[in-house]
């Protein structure tokens, strides 16, 4: 648990959570050696960013590991835009491991689309963060894919909001929620 002091801002994750990050990772290095990780998935974007260096970019520069950028949301840069011709192209996306590249308006390619998974419709925007080439990247997320989020990520958020549930209630507080559900519901007292 952390506390943040710097407000969201678009554009600038990094600056709000990477030092956070960095600090997990070298805590994990000193306790655990033997646990190094080969490769960092961040819920954020790498060099599909408005200024080229996401968060994916910033946290691998940082800890010199590999980072790869799974976004679940198209960032407008670069004259990408999610418009009729980016949701046919999305549409098109038939099962899991389908992709297409993200290429800007300068010629650039950005990232890649990727349905993760055949049951999920919603794509993921995958992008270089450090240390990775895109066709690698892509290839790991979609092998980490049970679902539509790799399950390092999905894991890291179901986990940390658990985590975060059972530090903010105290046990008198769900009991009274449950009791008061129950009352809600005419089941109770």
């Amino acid at each position: 648990m952390v506390a943040v002091s710097a407000p969201y801002v678009a554009g600038f994750l990094a600056f709000r959570e990477v030092p956070f990050l960095v600090e997990a990772v070298q805590r994990l290095q000193q306790e655990e050696p033997k646990l190094k990780p080969q490769v960092l998935l961040v819920d954020g974007n790498g060099l599909l960013h408005p200024r080229g260096f996401g968060v994916a970019c910033h946290l691998g520069v940082l800890t010199d590991l590999p980072c790869i950028g799974v976004a679940k949301n198209l960032l407008q840069v670069d004259g990408l835009v999610r418009d009729e011709l980016h949701r046919e192209q999305i549409r098109s996306l038939q099962r899991g491991g389908d992709t297409f590249p993200l290429t800007g308006a300068s010629g650039r390619l950005l990232g890649m689309v990727l349905r993760s998974c055949t049951n999920s419709s919603k794509p993921l925007y995958i992008s270089v963060g450090h240390r990775v080439c895109l066709g690698t990247a892509v290839r790991l997320v979609h092998s980490c894919c049970r679902y539509r989020i790799p399950e390092p990520i999905r894991q890291a958020d179901i986990r940390s909001r658990e985590y975060i549930r059972k530090q903010l209630c105290s046990p008198l507080e769900v009991v009274s929620s449950g009791a008061q559900r129950k009352k809600e519901a005419g089941l109770g007292d």
